[in-house]
């Protein structure tokens, strides 16, 4: 009988731009790791919450809850289980650590006992827990699960499609030195816009879904142009629009906040491209007097997974 299970979920940038909640990509080479062991004694018992900042309490942790949630939806609600985490992803930075550690915890559980939960189950096992941290939106949690690029068709039905990646594309990410948490950055956002606005928004989702659909990157820069979300939140990141402008100007296919931010982030067609982006984000935070850590990266077009011994 297993004894230990270790599952690694890659980190997320939800919306992509104007597909708030409804779009996201999981991002490679980074995410959070979570060990599970079985335990004697029934619930949960998170032995390493991963950072200081983080809640050791089962009801407050999203890894705990996710794998909380698993077992009983499985019926095994009385199962012991102690539950260690490995953050990868920086706390409140709008690269979707929260759901990794809620995906990355349901998938460990699942495998730990042998669950045989479906796709569906595991996504309502983290969502379970990201509602109690970040709200109910799947742009995080189905990235992390399944890897790739993600469009949510209805949340409320799990109704979603995975879509084509185009080759060649990199993920510039440029973390400045702060955290914002997801319920801040939501809070700004406005309860009603125009109709104008709302054609605007669902036209530049439809853009970049047959941008990614054919490679249009030159389709896809213009497609990535959020007039909702981003101006209400721009004002909470300093840095964030002379780091856009830097962005562009150095070539980028678009940019724009990662989530809720403050993670910023621009799509380049190669590294070469994507590193001299990456130089330019951050000296223009740099600039204006914030500090920041830059990654080229591209999507990951694997999602969460069991790790091997060693790995």
């Amino acid at each position: 009988m297993t004894a230990t299970v270790r599952a690694f979920a890659p980190g997320s940038v939800g919306n992509i731009g104007p597909g708030l909640d409804i779009l996201g990509m999981a991002v490679a080479w980074a995410g959070d790791t979570v060990e599970v062991s079985r335990a004697e004694s029934p619930g949960v018992v998170v032995v390493d919450a991963g950072h200081p900042d983080l809640p050791r309490e089962a009801g407050a942790n999203t890894a705990a809850l996710a794998a909380q949630a698993a077992l009983e939806l499985a019926g095994r609600a009385r199962a012991g289980l102690a539950l260690r985490v490995t953050k990868g992803l920086p706390l409140s930075g709008g690269q979707g650590g929260s759901a990794a550690s809620a995906v990355a915890a349901a998938v460990a559980t699942n495998a730990l006992f042998g669950l045989g939960l479906s796709e569906r189950q595991l996504i309502e096992s983290a969502l379970a827990a990201e509602v109690r941290v970040a709200g109910r939106h799947l742009d995080n949690i189905l990235p992390s699960l399944i890897g790739g690029i993600v469009l949510i068709r209805e949340a409320a039905a799990f109704d979603y499609v995975r879509l084509p990646v185009p080759a060649g594309l990199k993920v510039v990410l440029a973390h400045p030195g702060q955290r914002l948490r997801t319920v801040e950055g939501r809070a700004v956002l406005p309860e009603q816009v125009s109709r104008d606005l709302a054609l605007h928004q669902a036209a530049q989702v439809a853009a970049m879904t047959l941008a990614f659909a054919t490679g249009d990157l030159a389709l896809l820069g213009r497609a990535i142009d959020d007039r909702i979300a981003e101006p209400a939140r721009a004002r909470l990141l300093p840095g964030f629009l002379a780091a856009k402008a830097a962005a562009l100007e150095a070539g980028a296919f678009g940019c724009s906040i990662s989530g809720s931010g403050p993670t910023a982030f621009a799509f380049a067609n190669d590294q070469p491209s994507g590193e001299r982006i990456a130089r330019a984000m951050g000296a223009a935070y740099e600039a204006a007097g914030v500090p920041c850590t830059t990654r080229v990266s591209e999507v990951s077009l694997v999602g969460a997974r069991v790790l091997k011994e060693g790995q």
